[in-house]
C-alpha cells in the first residue's frame, strides 16, 4: 500500500510541476522539466520494486501450494537407455514441469537393488513411487506389503490384490502389428522378401511384441520370412548388433527391436550400415527412436519408423490421478491404440505416405475389432 500511494504522490507532483510552468520562464520549465525526470525515474522505481514483490510473493505462493513428489527406480538400463525406461522418466520430468512437483529417481545395478530402492524411498514418503517393467513384480509385492500407506505404480505388469499399487499395461501387439505392416511393404518396395525381430528376455510379454509384429507383415505378405532373436537380456548390446549384423547380411530388409537398451545395438549397426551406403532399416520401440538413428551431417536416421509404447503417458496419468485425490489403488489401465497408449510417431519422416495411410487403415480395423491382434507367436 506505502508503494501504490508513493506512485500517486509522484504523479501529482509531476502534475502540479507541470502546471506550474509558463512559456515566459525558461528558468522554470528547466526546473520543472528536472523535476519531471526525477519523479519519473522515483515512479519507475518504485514500479520495479513493487513488481519484484509481487513476483517473489506469486512464487511463494506457488512453492506452498505444490507439496507433491515422485519417485522413479529403474532397472539396470537406467533413464538413459533411449527406451522403456527413458520413457517412463519424461514423463515425470513433464509432469514435475507442469506442476512443480518434485521428482527423483534411483538406478538399479542389479535385481538385489530393487527392494532397497523401493524402501529407502517408501521411507522418504514420496507421494508416489513408479517402478517401470515385469522385472519389479516381486519386489514391489514386497515392498508394498511392508509398506501399505505409500502410493506405488508399476508398469507393464500387474501386481495383484494390493490396494496401494496401481498397475499399467499395454497392448504392445496392436502397435507391433502396425509396425509389422510398414515393415512388410517398405520389403516389398524395395523388392526384398526378409525381415528380422530381435527380443531382449524371451517370456510372455516380449513375445507379444514378436506375435503382433509377424501378424502385421504377414497381413500384408503372407509369404515374407521374418527371422526372429533373442538377447536373453535388455542390455547386451553387442548381442543384439551381432544378431542384427546376420540378419542384414543373410537379406533381412528391416529388423523391429523390444530389446530395451540391448536394442541400441540394432541401431548402430543400421546406421553403420546406412552410412556406409547399404539399403537397410531398424524399427526403435517404446519411444520415437529416431533421433537415436540418426548418423552423418544431414540428420538422416536408419529408423524407419517407432512402435511407440506410451510409457510416459502412463507415468503422468497415474501422478497426475494421485496429486488429485484419485490414486488408482488396485486397479489395472490399459492403453491401447483406441486411446493412444501404443502406435506410431507422429512424424514418419522415412515412411512413404502411402505407407502411413495403408498403417492408418489397419489401426482403425484394430480399434474396431475388425481385426484381433494375436498375443502369442506361432509355432
Amino acid at each position: 500500500m506505502k508503494k501504490i500511494l508513493t506512485i500517486l504522490l509522484a504523479l501529482m507532483l509531476i502534475v502540479g510541476l507541470t502546471a506550474c510552468g509558463g512559456d515566459d520562464d525558461a528558468s522554470t520549465n528547466t526546473d520543472v522539466e528536472d523535476a519531471v525526470e526525477d519523479a519519473v525515474d522515483e515512479v519507475e522505481d518504485t514500479v520495479d520494486e513493487v513488481t519484484d514483490e509481487v513476483e517473489d510473493t506469486v512464487d511463494e505462493m506457488t512453492d506452498e501450494e505444490i507439496d507433491f513428489s515422485v519417485a522413479l527406480v529403474t532397472d539396470t538400463g537406467g533413464i538413459d537407455d533411449k527406451s522403456f525406461n527413458q520413457g517412463t522418466w519424461e514423463g515425470i520430468q513433464q509432469f514435475a514441469e507442469e506442476t512443480g512437483a518434485d521428482i527423483t529417481y534411483a538406478q538399479s545395478n542389479s535385481d538385489a537393488d530393487y527392494v532397497p530402492n523401493l524402501s529407502t524411498f517408501s521411507e522418504e514418503d514420496y507421494n508416489l513411487i513408479v517402478a517401470p517393467g515385469f522385472l519389479f513384480v516381486d519386489s514391489m509385492s514386497e515392498v508394498s506389503n511392508n509398506f501399505p500407506d505409500q502410493k506405488f505404480l508399476i508398469i507393464d505388469e500387474v501386481v495383484a490384490e494390493r490396494p496401494n499399487v496401481a498397475s499399467a499395461v499395454f497392448a504392445e501387439e496392436q502397435g507391433s502389428f502396425l509396425v509389422g505392416v510398414a515393415a512388410a511393404q517398405a520389403t516389398l518396395d524395395a523388392g526384398m522378401n526378409s525381415v528380422g525381430f530381435i527380443g531382449g528376455m524371451d517370456f510372455a510379454l516380449i513375445q507379444k511384441f514378436e506375435a503382433g509384429f509377424i501378424a502385421g507383415v504377414k497381413e500384408v505378405a503372407p509369404d515374407m520370412e521374418v527371422v526372429v532373436e533373442y538377447v536373453g537380456d535388455f542390455v547386451s548390446t553387442e548381442v543384439a548388433a551381432s544378431y542384427a549384423s546376420r540378419m542384414y547380411d543373410n537379406g533381412s530388409y528391416v529388423i523391429y527391436h523390444a530389446a530395451g537398451g540391448a536394442g541400441n545395438g540394432l541401431l548402430k549397426e543400421a546406421k553403420d550400415r546406412r552410412a556406409s551406403g547399404e539399403d537397410v532399416w531398424a524399427i526403435g520401440v517404446d519411444k520415437d527412436q529416431y533421433d537415436d538413428g540418426v548418423y552423418g551431417d544431414n540428420g538422416e536416421s536408419a529408423v524407419l519408423t517407432s512402435m511407440v509404447k506410451r510409457v510416459d503417458v502412463a507415468a503422468y496419468t497415474v501422478a497426475e490421478m494421485t496429486m488429485n485425490d484419485e490414486f488408482p489403488g488396485g486397479e489395472t489401465l490399459v492403453f491401447t491404440l483406441e486411446n493412444d497408449g501404443v502406435g506410431i510417431p507422429e512424424e514418419n519422416p522415412n515412411l512413404s505416405d502411402e505407407i502411413v495411410s495403408l498403417v492408418n487403415d489397419y489401426a482403425t480395423q484394430i480399434i474396431s475389432g475388425d481385426i484381433i491382434v494375436p498375443t502369442v507367436p506361432e509355432d
